[in-house]
């Protein structure tokens, strides 16, 4: 694993506009940036990401089974108690998922370490399976890489194969997410062009145009029923929503289903860590409060159960807090991981994502930042294969 400078495409801005990559640039910074890319061997995609993304998504499959039967553990992972017999049922009747994303430190040295699970509304997706591929193959037609060079990412066809099995065949498919997110909206449209591709009648809005029609169905602008529901919503937002006591009764499938409130909460690291102790991909992890793992690390980090891009973590040691992130996720339950830094390649910090589609891996993504916390503003850079 190396990372390179590569001359960027001249016209990657104005191909990306006419793709819709309207997100290309956030704040006046870049977040796309192929002014470098990362280089990997076939050997390290496949024994150091790919197996172990599809090793621990078995595992949090068994926690989860184990989680839908325990009271005790669902109040651990601070799940609301009206949320308990949904989720259980949803897991009971296996109502499918369609995609995840696990984050990891790697640097081609050693395993890779598991921080956490976005299984529930995780983005970078457009940007990795549609964008990062065009990438790689003009730069390929441009003799800037190899012939040869490849790149993890069947990301794209698995969504496509993925929302065929979901999906009903000629049938509406509404994809929501929330107002003024270009990020959310890029990846909504995007899910949407696959659901077409799937054979699927893909129908976009916004989360609050959706509404309670007769029956108390929800409904979309048509007012026509919305019968299966792709929401780029987390779970843990919804069930504090007054609309939430008819998630239930609505009448719509929702994708993903209610048992990945489970698996996006960071409340799972510490109990994957209690049943794989020493497990090489997994951190040392505790909740706050518990007796701190054996031997007691230097430096840790405190992420909410309930949180995202970076938001609400800090890194801390026994000296107090060294880096935070603000954000409005403060007031809940914590958890504590112990502290690996992302490495560091040219003073910039790395950070694999490695994605789940179904329960296989399909496909990788890699952010960048400044500082050792991935955020919101974090710079997407591709990657390619070449032994």
């Amino acid at each position: 694993m190396k990372r390179i400078q590569i001359a960027p495409r001249p016209d990657w801005c104005s191909q990306a506009e006419s793709f819709g990559f309207h997100f290309h640039t956030l704040e006046g910074e870049p977040y796309w940036d192929e002014t470098a890319c990362y280089q990997f061997t076939l050997r390290e995609i496949e024994e150091d990401i790919e197996a172990p993304t599809e090793a621990l998504h078995a595992m949090c499959l068994d926690l989860v089974a184990e989680v839908v039967s325990s009271e005790r553990l669902m109040r651990r992972l601070a799940i609301p108690e009206k949320a308990w017999d949904l989720i259980a049922d949803s897991w009971k009747f296996s109502e499918p998922s369609l995609y995840g994303r696990m984050d990891f430190s790697y640097d081609g040295q050693g395993p890779a370490k598991f921080y956490e699970y976005n299984a529930d509304t995780p983005t970078s997706l457009y940007e990795t399976g549609f964008f990062q591929w065009l990438w790689l193959e003009q730069q390929i037609g441009r003799g800037q890489l190899a012939a040869g060079a490849d790149q993890f990412n069947r990301l794209q066809e698995a969504l496509i194969e993925r929302l065929e099995m979901i999906g009903r065949a000629g049938q509406p498919f509404h994809l929501a997410c929330c107002r003024d997110h270009p990020e959310d909206a890029g990846t909504i449209e995007y899910l949407a062009d696959c659901a077409e591709q799937a054979g699927l009648k893909p129908s976009t809005l916004f989360v609050d145009e959706i509404g309670l029609g007769a029956g108390e169905r929800f409904i979309g602008l048509d007012d026509a029923p919305i019968d299966q529901l792709f929401k780029l919503y987390p779970w843990e937002w919804m069930w504090q929503e007054a609309f939430s006591d008819h998630v239930a009764t609505g009448g719509a499938q929702f994708v993903e289903p209610p048992w990945k409130l489970i698996l996006s909460n960071k409340g799972i690291l510490p109990l994957l860590w209690e049943r794989h102790k020493g497990h090489p991909n997994l951190l040392p992890a505790w909740f706050e409060g518990d007796k701190v793992c054996d031997p007691a690390p230097e430096r840790w980090v405190r992420k909410p159960l309930f949180s995202r891009e970076g938001a609400n973590i800090s890194i801390e040691s026994g000296a107090g807090v060294e880096a935070q992130v603000e954000g409005p996720y403060g007031s809940g339950p914590t958890i504590l991981q112990s502290w690996c830094p992302p490495p560091r390649f040219s003073g910039h910090y790395c950070l694999i994502g490695s994605w789940v589609v179904g329960s296989e891996a399909v496909g990788m993504g890699i952010r960048e930042d400044n500082t050792a916390i991935t955020r919101d503003t974090s710079r997407f850079v591709p990657h390619f294969i070449l032994d």
